[in-house]
Order: C-alpha cells, then sequence, then structure tokens
C-alpha cells in the first residue's frame, strides 16, 4: 500500500502503466479523482483496475489532491475481490465487489488521522473479505511465483510439467484464478521488468537484450500492446517514476509507504 498527495493548483493527469497486480484506489482528498480507461468505462472514488487494462490514465485537479493504492497479486486480488477471470483488463467500482462495505471502508479512510491508520484499515478491510473458498490453487500460485522469478522468461510448457498438468489443464485453471492466460500472464510480467528497467534509464537495446525479447523491435511491439506508449514515453512515465519509492521492493509484497507529491 502505498499514500500519494499532491497540493500543486494543477491539472493531474497520470497515464497509468500496466503492471503484475491488481490495484485498488482510494480517492481520499477534497478534488475528486477521475479513473477512464481506453474503453470509455470511467470510474470515481473507489476504483479497481484489473490486470492489463488498456489506455489507463488518472484525471483530476491537484489542488488537495490524495489517494491510497494497493496493488494485490492477483493471487490475493481472487480470494479478496472476486473471481480474477473477471476483473482482467478490466476497470469496475469496489462497490460492485463488496457493496456496502466499500462505501464503510472509505468513509472510515478519509476520517484516519494519519496514513499508518489509513493503512491498517484497508488491511483490516481486505482480511475480512478474504474468502478461504476462493483461493487458489497451489499449482496456480508456484507457476505464477516461477514467472515473478525469471522475470517472465520462464517456458510456460515446462512450468505445466513441473506442476505435473496438462497444457489445457493450465490453461484453463490459471486464466481462472489468475486472470489472464499463462502466456500472456509471462508477457506481463516481462514487460513489466522491462518498463522499470526503462523508467531506471536503461537503453531499449540493453532492456530487450537482457530481458528475453528477441530484439528492439519485439520489445517496441509489447511495450506498445500493453502500455500503448513507445519503450521512450513509458521510461519517463510518472506512474513508474514513482515506484522505487511508493514500491522499494521487487514484486509488490506486504509494505505501507507513505509518498507526498
Amino acid at each position: 500500500m502505498a499514500g500519494f498527495s499532491d497540493d500543486a493548483n494543477e491539472l493531474v493527469e497520470v497515464e497509468l502503466v500496466p503492471h503484475t497486480a491488481v490495484m485498488v484506489v482510494f480517492d481520499l482528498g477534497e478534488e475528486r479523482l477521475v479513473v477512464d480507461d481506453s474503453l470509455g468505462e470511467e470510474q470515481r472514488e473507489r476504483v479497481v483496475a484489473g490486470l492489463a487494462p488498456r489506455g489507463l490514465c488518472g484525471r483530476g485537479l491537484a489542488g488537495s489532491f490524495e489517494c491510497l493504492q494497493v496493488r494485490l497479486s492477483p493471487l490475493v486480488a481472487h480470494a479478496v475481490l472476486g473471481p480474477s477471470s473477471e476483473l482482467a483488463g478490466t476497470l469496475v467500482s469496489l462497490d460492485d465487489l463488496w457493496c456496502r462495505d466499500a462505501v464503510r471502508v472509505h468513509e472510515q479512510l478519509r476520517g484516519a488521522g494519519s496514513w499508518e491508520q489509513r493503512f491498517a484499515l484497508a488491511e483490516s478491510a481486505l482480511v475480512r473479505h478474504h474468502e478461504a473458498r476462493r483461493v487458489v490453487d497451489p499449482e496456480v500460485a508456484f507457476v505464477w511465483g516461477q514467472m515473478v522469478a525469471s522475470e517472465g522468461q520462464a517456458r510456460v510448457d515446462r512450468l505445466a510439467a513441473l506442476v505435473g498438468w496438462s497444457r489445457k489443464r493450465l490453461w484453463s485453471r490459471f486464466r481462472s484464478q489468475v486472470g489472464l492466460t499463462p502466456k500472456r500472464a509471462a508477457r506481463l510480467v516481462r514487460f513489466d521488468h522491462a518498463a522499470h528497467r526503462l523508467a531506471a534509464g536503461h537503453s531499449a537495446a540493453l532492456v530487450a537484450a537482457e530481458s528475453g525479447y528477441a530484439d528492439q523491435s519485439h520489445l517496441h511491439r509489447d511495450v506498445m500492446a500493453f502500455a500503448g506508449a513507445t519503450p521512450t514515453a513509458v521510461a519517463v512515465s510518472p506512474f513508474l517514476a514513482v515506484d522505487d519509492v511508493a514500491w522499494p521492493t521487487p514484486g509488490y509484497g506486504p509494505q505501507r509507504t507513505a509518498q507526498a507529491r
């Protein structure tokens, strides 16, 4: 979880680069934040973005902008938000998933006196909505973990063999519990790693060579497919620029970070 705020009196418009987590955003400021996507879907106040949405953008007047962002592993999101297959690539209201409790949690977050209190409230809500019957299969968790550990370069057929499943069974179970097919999930993990290396200042040629892409053109196509922007544009994305501060450890593990501005 990370908290963001900005008191500059100007328009906020940030393109959200897809990453390897399901994102939940609570808008806590006086000036409303609007999140929309390339399909024309628009959400406010309590927003959930599934894996790999297209053209996601946050807009609003920064006057007293403030929000709490939660990034959930798709394995956890499946248990606390509902079937991942219904969230992938979509933008929805948390109200549709948590009903009245979404509004209750939001009101508690607005009334909290510190970021630490907000983090604790959000964590309690996540625990409360955790459904044991929706916990993912150990085999699916293992495959996802291997994808992340290999930065998206592990061969999916080999992973299926390691867990003793047929390719068809892995595709079916993985997609229903993570939200993407294994192949697309691996591509997303590889893209996420590459995007952060671009944002860290590495050249596109070096990133392509060391991230498992056939060549620089292959990297360009994948970046365009996921982010709708060139590698050069992704490299200077404000959304990625704060990740080393707000999300300082790889994999978006359990953490609480307050990031101002």
